[in-house]
């Protein structure tokens, strides 16, 4: 677990091994479904609202979504959380990832309340898993895995979210 946000980009290199692309080497899908389950039964608790939720991503370095509905947040737009078969990695986004530049923006529109991020984050940061900025994970990536032909640009999104 890193120490500050400053700690993020390293532990984004240190987990990014050529050899395991979609999934790291000793990757459990048994132990990382219950862990994404009580994410899921966390945030419907927190938010006393029924989320969905995808998981086990074919094809993806992706393991799942969670998406706490729109009539649940005080803003009244969706809350989606993503999160990495790598390393408990985890993003949280105001109705989908890219539409906003970040949840700082998101809020500077009026569309992602502080308390309800805060919310989101401590469940995240209680459960293990650590919190990656969409902003960080938009920046281009300079590690050494490569990425499929089809990713027009490699991003660490890509690397640790995207498809092969």
């Amino acid at each position: 677990m890193p120490d500050s946000e400053a700690d993020l980009p390293a532990l984004l290199r240190e987990l990014d091994d050529p050899q395991w692309l979609e999934w790291p080497q000793n990757y459990d899908r048994g132990e990382i479904a219950v862990h994404f389950g009580g994410l899921v039964a966390r945030l419907e608790g927190d938010f006393a609202a029924r989320c969905t939720a995808e998981q086990d991503t074919q094809d993806s370095s992706e393991y799942g979504r969670v998406v706490v509905p729109g009539d649940a947040t005080v803003c009244g737009t969706r809350i989606v959380v993503c999160v990495s078969k790598f390393g408990s990695l985890a993003l949280v986004c105001a109705d989908n990832p890219g539409a906003f530049l970040g949840t700082e923006e998101a809020q500077a529109e009026g569309e992602l309340d502080g308390a309800d991020l805060a919310r989101v984050n401590r469940a995240l940061v209680e459960l293990g898993y650590v919190v990656i900025a969409e902003e960080l994970l938009e920046s281009d990536y300079n590690g050494p895995s490569r990425l499929p032909s089809h990713v027009q640009r490699p991003t660490w999104w890509a690397r640790f979210f995207g498809l092969f």
